[in-house]
């Protein structure tokens, strides 16, 4: 099978038994009520299964990404990078992109896998701007 991203609006069983494998604690109900045009959710499936995922809210032509992460038995494997260049391609409308540090993640590597997506460090996150 082939890693796809794919955008969910709906949450199946399986879907929320891999988003609380990727979100310990995540509230699926809260989280499919937010879901619209302005609230997305996207992920990576391999499978059959969720690998990883990233919320990303959108304001114009300005998209913030949040809670973005990959499954730690599929770190480094190009996934994380996948996730956030489809994500990209398929928000073409959005110009401008942000993701704040959680301070959640080892900061010596959340910094260069966001570099490596071309990525500028910023006091408290990275940005990214379509040329």
């Amino acid at each position: 099978m082939k890693l796809t991203i794919i955008r969910l609006q709906q949450l199946g069983a399986q879907d929320r038994i891999d988003l609380g494998k990727i979100w310990p604690g995540v509230d699926c109900d809260a989280l499919e009520n937010t879901l619209n045009e302005n609230h997305r959710l996207y992920a990576a499936r391999f499978n059959e299964r969720l690998l990883a995922a990233v919320a990303l809210d959108i304001r114009g032509t300005q998209g913030e990404l949040a809670k973005l992460e990959v499954r730690e038995v599929t770190r480094r494997r190009g996934v994380g990078q996948y996730l956030l260049e489809e994500v990209m391609a398929q928000n073409s409308s959005v110009t401008h992109w942000w993701i704040a540090d959680d301070g959640t993640a080892d900061q010596q590597a959340i910094a260069a896998f966001m570099q490596a997506c071309g990525f500028r460090t910023q006091a408290d996150g990275w940005v990214y701007t379509v040329e």
